[in-house]
Order: structure tokens, then sequence, then C-alpha cells
């Protein structure tokens, strides 16, 4: 792996000195609340449904600053932004739905999140069958419990592992935050690439090389569709990450795929050390927007508690954005992606290439 070496900037950060920092934060004024309340009356006007609201529909001449430094610090900076002071309770849900989706498609291209075309998904705990209803290997977790897709493990209240989303940018509205945990937290998979080269290259050096995954959740309703990728990549010296351990445990429940060999069992495991030492916490709170580069971020939850007598049942609007100012990807990258050109439309679930 020719270009295996550390990368510097604002995208290799540590975790302790972002949570210290507000340049990912941003607070959305009086003006900007105003121009997205006029953007949406027009679209209730026209009798537009969400799913059929374009940039063109939903003008926000006022917030061309903004959506432009959103861009630049996701895909030039940090990689993380965290848009705050949406008045989330001022709207009924098919109206926040509207003024979410009118937002996202003037910041980006959505693309689909599952095979069912969904171009918006609300996360929160679905109860105890999520696996039968989105994936899930019966006894694969031993003691007779079902390996859960990572699809499945999204909706519902338990901690999910540091991964990265199918998109080049992930973003979550909270509409409403759990009575106890559900705890964003964010590192920057750069700065852990970066660590590994340092501390042990070996290890760095097997992520550059494919591992297989599944597609179980996704387009495939069983294990055993598969493909092979690499967790880390570089393109005309710019990282991409596409990183889930769910995804690679469930395809070595398949019979016929190779087993991961010591060595890459050792760097997937110092990942996710890395990944816990450098990252930072965030807790969402309602009508804060948090927006993740997927390509340089890692993200986990923690577990969390609702309490619906109270309205703390943790709810969050996600959006997938394809970018257009997004950067080219390796080659075999296309395998997940679709498209690798820089600014194209990619990502996503069952996308059409182009």
């Amino acid at each position: 792996m020719r270009d295996m070496r550390p990368i510097e900037g604002a995208c290799a950060w540590v975790g302790r000195d972002m949570a210290s920092s507000d340049r990912w934060v941003r607070r959305l004024s009086e003006e900007h609340i105003d121009e997205l309340d006029r953007a949406l009356a027009g679209v209730e006007t026209l009798g537009l449904g969400w799913r059929e609201i374009t940039a063109e529909d939903f003008p926000l001449p006022g917030m061309t600053d903004l959506i432009e430094d959103i861009r630049t610090e996701l895909e030039d900076g940090s990689g993380i932004m965290k848009l705050k002071g949406l008045p989330v309770g001022n709207y009924s849900e098919e109206r926040l739905q509207k003024l979410y989706y009118g937002l996202a498609v003037n910041i980006g291209r959505p693309v689909f999140q599952n095979k069912r075309g969904e171009l918006m998904r609300f996360i929160r705990d679905e109860g105890g069958d999520v696996g039968k209803r989105y994936g899930q290997i019966e006894g694969g977790d031993g003691d007779d419990k079902p390996f859960l897709s990572s699809y499945a493990r999204t909706l519902n209240n338990g901690a999910l592992r540091f991964h990265t989303d199918r998109t080049d940018v992930v973003g979550l509205l909270c509409v409403r935050q759990a009575a106890s945990g559900g705890v964003s937290r964010i590192c920057s998979s750069v700065k852990v690439m970066n660590e590994m080269l340092d501390r042990h290259p070996d290890l760095a050096r097997a992520l550059f090389e494919p591992i297989c995954r599944s597609r179980l959740g996704e387009e495939a309703e069983t294990a055993d569709v598969t493909y092979d990728l690499p967790v880390f990549g570089i393109r005309d010296g710019r990282f991409t990450s596409h990183f889930s351990m769910t995804y690679i445990e469930a395809a070595q429940k398949v019979a016929d795929v190779p087993r991961l060999t010591d060595r890459q069992a050792e760097a997937l495991a110092m990942l996710a050390e890395l990944a816990n030492e450098l990252a930072f916490d965030m807790r969402f709170e309602p009508g804060d927007i948090q927006l993740l580069n997927s390509h340089v971020t890692y993200h986990a939850r923690t577990p969390f508690e609702d309490d619906k007598s109270t309205g703390h049942d943790r709810m969050l609007m996600r959006v997938w954005l394809a970018m257009p100012n997004s950067r080219a990807l390796p080659d075999d990258h296309r395998v997940l992606w679709g498209n690798v050109g820089a600014g194209m439309v990619r990502g996503g679930i069952g996308q059409i290439d182009g």
C-alpha cells in the first residue's frame, strides 16, 4: 500500500480537544428559523409531501453561507457538525419531516437507507422483535440468541459499537431524548489510522487489505451475500473508512467465507480500542442536528431507557446524504459505493449508478 502514511489536518483530531472546542457547533438564528418557516409554508401551499420536496421547492437564500460552511467543515474540516436551536416543539411530526427534509436537500442529495427505499428513517426503540423484521441469524449469538443485523440493532435500545453508515454524510435530528442514556460517541477514523500506523504499522497494513462483509439486513435477507472491502482506503491523499464489526461478524458465520486471520482479528480489535480511547461523548438535546462525514469519523451510541409517561422516548429523524463536494474514493470501493468519483451521487442501499 504505497499511500499508507499518516494524514494530518483538521480531520485528525482527538476527542478531548473536540469536546472543548466549538469549531463544529453552529446555532440557528431567529432569521434562519424564520426562513425555514417561510420555505415550509411554501411547500405546504404547493401541497407537497416531504418525499417530493426539492431544493428548488424549499429555497433558503439567507442560509447559503451557513450551508456552504457546513459542507466545508464536513469535507475539509473536522468531519462533524452540530446545528443547535431548531424549535422542534413548534411543529407536528409531519411538518417537522417536511422542514428537516427541505433543509437536507439543500445540503446534499438524500439516498436510500434500506431496500424498501426509505429516504428518511425514524431511529427509535421498536421493540424486541426487530431482528425478525430487519434481519437476524437464528441462534447466531450463542445461547440460542439471534444475531441481529446492523439495521436491527439501530432500532432497539441497546448500545451500538463504533461504525460508519453507507453514505457520505449521515444527519440526525433529535426530536425527543431518552430518559437516560442514548449518548452519541464520535471519533476521528483518520486519527485511529494514524495511531495504528504509529503504534503497530503491520496491523494498520492489515486494514488496507480486503475483509469480507455480509449484506445481511441491507440488500439481503440472509448472511451469505457477501463482498470484500478494505477498512481503510486512501485516494489522492484523502482518507476513507467503512467499518462495522456486525457486517464482518455476519460474514464469518457463512460456511465458505475465509476465517479472519489472527492478524486481521488483532487489527480490528486494536481499531475498536483506539476508537474508544480517542472518542468524545455528545448528548443530543431536542432540536440538535448532528451531521457526520462517514469517510473520516466513526460513531457509536450508549444504551438508553425510555419513559413515555414523561415524553422521554428517544426519537431521531435520520437522513443519508450524498454530498456535492465529496472526495474521490479508491476504485475497489465501487463494490459498496457504486460511484467513486468526487461529487458523485453514491452510497445508500440499492443506489442507481449515476
